[in-house]
């Protein structure tokens, strides 16, 4: 089957929310044998929900929306499709009831304007919404469906699980897309691309590449009729992936940063303590944030200035002598905070966050460090080309994967 997804709101199209629905049922569409071909983002303008809807009719046989099912004027959703197949929405007396109950449980009067979510068409189902008032549609006519849902990420989440995709995988021709991303560091975009070119002319399985704040990813996918096929052809691929590129492979799938490093930190019976400087306690909260990580994790210390540097045992000489931003602090830092906290191992980081320079160092300098009982490592003058938020993540996300690397004896 072929897809698309269209976002409705002219709030995304303003850029005051961040359409995150069409990548989250993006990457749940290939379980089902889904092919998508489309994403679209339209305003809360009938004419042009109309017009996107039209042409979406035309070329695909699943239509996935999200947004304007709600009780405003603006909200359209219903409108646009009912406009679209020349059909008039009438109130279901059902529909009508199960929204006044749940406006009468609240104790709240519904207002009037909620009764267009109790409408449907002849072409459309109503698909329930435990979560909120308004219900999805399930349209479906002329061997095309048109599956709406709520733009409330978690009301549309759950819609999805529980009612639309069982309904989707129903109408699959049983075959599926099975992927799984392989995660790498420190080698650019295009420098694995040239590497893997003698596996991309393959199309299925396929490799595609692409930048994250982590490293260079890869997505392998597969598409078979049953999902024991798909991963047969991923297991045969990537081995083959894993031969060009070897030791700057670091992870697969949901792994992150923190989890690669937690990971080795565990099993060797390590603890860690962290300085940071430019990443303000990022590289702390990434730590945390794996379940956990309190058997290794023994804290961290955020040393803004130069002062709480010195306060908490970097001796003020080598600041004075080589700045904040540089290889020796960054080791000092580590060194500092290992004994401090008495961890295993110490990891720190400073740098230039920007967007203005420091010490004659451009934004995007930074230098990571990293001390044991006997070794002492240092990640050197990394330039991040990007904006402040961009140069915190990358720096933290380059300091797990450093710390991996040295626990790991990678050079």
């Amino acid at each position: 089957m072929r897809a698309e997804i269209i976002s409705i709101g002219t709030e995304i199209l303003f850029g005051q929310i961040v359409d995150t629905n069409s990548a989250w049922l993006a990457s749940r569409l290939p379980s089902l044998g889904v092919d998508l071909y489309y994403v679209s983002t339209v305003g809360d303008n009938q004419g042009r929900v109309v017009q996107t809807l039209r042409r979406a009719w035309e070329r695909s046989d699943v239509i996935i929306t999200t947004g304007g099912m709600g009780p405003t004027e603006d909200d359209l959703t219903r409108e646009s499709i009912a406009d679209l197949l020349g059909e008039t929405m009438q109130v279901m007396p059902d529909l009508e009831e199960t929204l006044r109950s749940r406006f009468s449980r609240r104790a709240i009067p519904m207002p009037e304007r909620n009764i267009k979510q109790a409408t449907l068409i002849p072409s459309a189902q109503a698909i329930p919404n435990p979560r909120g008032s308004a219900p999805g549609w399930w349209t479906e006519r002329d061997g095309r469906i048109i599956a709406s849902m709520p733009g409330v990420p978690s009301e549309m989440f759950l819609m999805w699980e529980q009612q639309v995709a069982p309904r989707l995988l129903e109408r699959s021709d049983g075959s599926v897309i099975l992927s799984k991303i392989i995660k790498t560091n420190g080698l650019s975009e295009s420098l694995v691309d040239e590497m893997l070119s003698p596996l991309l002319s393959s199309t299925n399985p396929s490799i595609g590449v692409y930048a994250k704040s982590d490293g260079i990813h890869l997505r392998l996918s597969a598409k078979a009729a049953r999902p024991p096929e798909a991963q047969a052809m991923l297991d045969a691929l990537e081995p083959r992936v894993h031969a060009i590129l070897g030791d700057v492979i670091w992870g697969a799938d949901d792994e992150t940063p923190a989890v690669a490093a937690g990971r080795l930190l565990k099993e060797r019976g390590l603890t860690l303590a962290t300085m940071e400087s430019c990443t303000g306690g990022l590289v702390g909260s990434m730590v945390t944030d794996v379940p956990g990580s309190s058997t290794y994790y023994k804290g961290g210390i955020i040393t803004y200035t130069n002062a709480m540097k010195i306060a908490h045992g970097v001796h003020p000489s080598i600041i004075e002598e080589h700045g904040a931003v540089s290889a020796e602090t960054a080791i000092a830092m580590a060194v500092a905070v290992r004994e401090r906290l008495g961890a295993d191992v110490g990891l720190s980081v400073t740098g230039v966050a920007g967007p203005d320079p420091s010490e004659g160092k451009s934004p995007g300098t930074v230098f990571i460090g990293i001390a044991t009982a006997d070794n002492q490592r240092v990640m050197t003058g990394g330039i991040y080309q990007q904006h402040r938020p961009d140069i915190k993540l990358r720096a933290a996300h380059n300091a797990l994967l450093f710390l991996r690397r040295v626990l790991l004896g990678i050079e």
